[in-house]
């Protein structure tokens, strides 16, 4: 069995998720996963669990909270 990162569960059916840096994370649900590796909103502090929003290094989970952060230039649709 294997420790999840997040809550230290032991957990026979865990999950490993090779991350963009080359760091490897064991979860054993993809709660843990999404509240350890999911982007934080600039703005509001919020999980962003969908595509998001980014510019210049910052993540945002929609057009309002980036234009509430002086980011003019982005659109949630086109």
């Amino acid at each position: 069995m294997a420790r999840c990162d997040a809550c230290k569960n032991d957990y026979d059916k865990s999950f490993q998720v090779l991350y963009s840096d080359g760091q490897t994370y064991t979860f054993d649900s993809f709660e843990c996963a999404m509240h350890l590796l999911a982007p934080v909103c600039q703005t509001c502090g919020i999980r962003i669990l969908g595509h998001g929003l980014e510019s210049t290094g910052q993540m945002f989970c929609c057009d309002h909270c980036a234009e509430r952060a002086g980011i003019e230039n982005l659109r949630d649709r086109a």
